[in-house]
């Protein structure tokens, strides 16, 4: 008897309590998007829409990673559970161009690889981005030779460009929070879809 009546009491208690609960405009977790939501409008995103189609690209970046030498294992282990690449919402690694949008070129690019990166750049889908990840991707490095490309941007357009040789897992993670803040900025328009003639 004592054990129903405490808990009646629990349950009457609990029940006046939610019934009296009155929630504030920024309670909640929608109420909280939708704040920041709001608050990343800016000049050259004129309005919600915008803050909101940007908001969502930052935050489901599917990377590529191009990787050709040993910036490429650097990579890697950006992505492994230490340094926890998803946590930035790019941790959906994608191996074929086409489900990808941000290319990560990590390593020494030669002349023959060229027409191949080129490609593989334009069959990826937009807007895409590119992270040029260590001194060989941005600069050709210490091979200042004939083979070697001397900075990926001679090819394709380069968003963040990654110091070091190689550069250590943070600042990959660094790069891509650059590139999120890069893209926030942006205004977001439509783009028109390619036909399978221009992919080649």
């Amino acid at each position: 008897m004592e054990v129903k009546k405490t808990i009646s009491h629990l349950a009457n208690h609990t029940h006046r309590k939610t019934v009296n609960f009155k929630r504030s405009e920024t309670d909640g977790l929608e109420a909280g998007l939708a704040d920041s939501v709001l608050m990343m409008k800016t000049e050259s995103a004129p309005n919600n829409l915008d803050a909101i189609v940007q908001w969502g690209r930052k935050n489901s970046l599917w990377p590529y990673p191009f990787g050709t030498a040993c910036c490429a294992i650097e990579f890697m282990a950006s992505v492994s559970s230490i340094h926890d690449q998803s946590r930035f919402g790019a941790e959906l690694v994608r191996f074929s161009p086409r489900q990808a949008d941000m290319m990560i070129v990590a390593g020494t690019i030669n002349h023959k690889m060229v027409p191949i990166l080129k490609r593989v750049y334009d069959q990826m889908c937009e807007p895409r981005y590119v992270i040029s990840m260590g001194a060989c991707a941005c600069s050709g490095g210490f091979y200042d030779n004939y083979t070697t490309l001397q900075g990926i941007d001679m090819i394709i357009p380069v968003d963040v460009y990654v110091a070091g040789c190689p550069p250590r897992p943070e600042a990959v993670l660094e790069a891509i929070i650059k590139l999120q803040d890069k893209m926030q900025g942006r205004k977001a328009t439509l783009v028109p879809s390619q036909t399978p003639q221009e992919l080649r």
